[in-house]
C-alpha cells in the first residue's frame, strides 16, 4: 500500500468519525434538551440546550485535537484521555438519565447507543490515526531509503559513464586515424551516390510529369465525356418536357372538344322537344333560352319552345349578349 492509499483511508476515517460525532451531537441535543427543560426553572427554559452543546463542544475539541496530534505523531498525555472519557461518560449519562429515571431499560439501551458509539469511535479513531501515522512514517522512511539508493545508483552510473566516456574518447582517437585514411574513399563514394541519386530523382520527376500529363489528359477526356452526357441528358429532358406539353395540350383540346360536343348534344336535345304546351319551370326555360341563343334561334322560336312571353325571352337574350363576350353563360340545369 502506498502513501496515496493511506491518505485515502485516513480521509475516509476522518469523514466517518466526524459524521458519527455530529450525528451523536444532534441526537444528544434533541434527547437532553427536554430533560434539562424539565429540571430547569420555567423562566430559564431557553437555557436547556446549552449544557448538551457545551458537552458536545468538548467532544469536538477532543476529536479534533486527537486528529492533529495523531497526524504529528505526538502524545498529549493523560489529560486528553481524561477529557475524552469524561465527555463521553457525561454524554452517556445525560442521554440515558431520562429513561433511567423512568426505569425504562429499553429506553436506556436505545439512548446509550449514540454515546457509546461516540466513545468507542473516538478511541478507535485515535488508534487508527496513530496506526496510520506510523504507517506513513514507515512509508516515508522506506521512500527516503529508496531515494538514497536511487541517488547512490545515480552517482555510480555517473562514475561509470565518465569511465566509459574516457574509454570512448581513447577509442575515438584510435578510430580517427583510420577515419582520415578512408575519408578520400568515402568522399568518392558519397559523390557517386549523389550522382546516382540525382539521376534517379531526375528519372522519377520525368515519370511523374508523364504520369501527370496522362492524368490531365484522362481528366480532360472524362470532363468532355461528362459534358457530352450532360448535354444529351438535357436534350432528352427537353424532348420529354416538350412531349409532355404536347400531350397535355392534346388532352386539353380533346377534353374541350368533348365538352363542346356534349354541350351541343344537350342543346339539341332541349331544342328538339318542340313547342311547349304551357309555361315551363323557370330553370328549364332558362336552359332552353340559353340553347336557343347559342344556336341562333329567333326570340319568338325560343318563346314557343319554353312557353314564356317574347318580352321575357328578349330580356334573357339581352343578358346572354352581355355576359362574357357572347359565351353561353348559363349551364344546363342551373340559373
Amino acid at each position: 500500500m502506498n502513501s496515496v492509499q493511506v491518505r485515502s483511508a485516513e480521509r475516509a476515517l476522518s469523514a466517518g468519525t466526524w459524521l458519527i460525532v455530529f450525528g451523536a451531537m444532534l441526537y444528544s441535543v434533541l434527547t437532553v434538551t427536554p430533560l434539562m427543560a424539565a429540571h430547569t426553572a420555567d423562566q430559564w427554559d431557553w437555557t436547556a440546550p446549552i449544557l448538551p452543546l457545551v458537552v458536545d463542544a468538548a467532544v469536538v475539541i477532543v476529536v479534533k485535537l486527537d486528529d492533529v496530534l495523531a497526524r504529528l505523531g505526538g502524545n498529549g498525555g493523560r489529560w486528553p484521555v481524561v477529557l475524552r472519557w469524561m465527555t463521553g461518560l457525561m454524554t452517556l449519562a445525560l442521554n440515558t438519565a431520562d429513561a433511567a429515571l423512568a426505569k425504562d431499560l429499553v429506553g436506556v439501551a436505545v439512548h446509550a447507543v449514540a454515546p457509546l458509539l461516540l466513545i468507542v469511535t473516538a478511541e478507535t479513531g485515535l488508534a487508527y490515526r496513530r496506526a496510520i501515522a506510523s504507517a506513513l512514517s514507515a512509508i516515508q522512511a522506506a521512500q527516503k531509503v529508496e531515494r538514497e539508493q536511487a541517488e547512490q545508483e545515480a552517482r555510480e552510473r555517473g562514475e561509470r559513464a565518465r569511465r566509459e566516456a574516457r574509454e570512448e574518447r581513447e577509442h575515438a582517437e584510435a578510430l580517427a586515424r583510420e577515419q582520415r585514411e578512408h575519408e578520400a574513399r568515402l568522399a568518392r563514394e558519397q559523390a557517386e551516390r549523389e550522382d546516382r541519386r540525382a539521376r534517379e530523382e531526375r528519372e522519377a520527376r520525368e515519370r511523374a510529369e508523364a504520369f501527370q500529363r496522362g492524368e490531365r489528359e484522362r481528366r480532360e477526356r472524362e470532363r468532355e465525356q461528362r459534358e457530352q452526357d450532360r448535354q444529351i441528358r438535357e436534350q432528352q429532358q427537353q424532348e420529354q418536357a416538350e412531349a409532355a406539353r404536347r400531350e397535355q395540350a392534346e388532352q386539353a383540346e380533346r377534353e374541350q372538344h368533348e365538352n363542346a360536343e356534349k354541350l351541343t348534344r344537350e342543346r339539341a336535345a332541349l331544342l328538339e322537344r318542340g313547342p311547349a304546351a304551357g309555361k315551363l319551370p323557370e330553370d328549364k326555360a332558362h336552359d332552353i333560352v340559353a340553347a336557343a341563343f347559342a344556336t341562333g334561334l329567333s326570340v319568338r322560336s325560343a318563346a314557343e319552345l319554353c312557353g314564356w312571353s317574347v318580352g321575357w325571352v328578349s330580356a334573357r337574350y339581352a343578358e346572354q349578349r352581355d355576359s362574357d363576350n357572347g359565351t353561353t353563360g348559363l349551364a344546363i340545369g342551373g340559373n
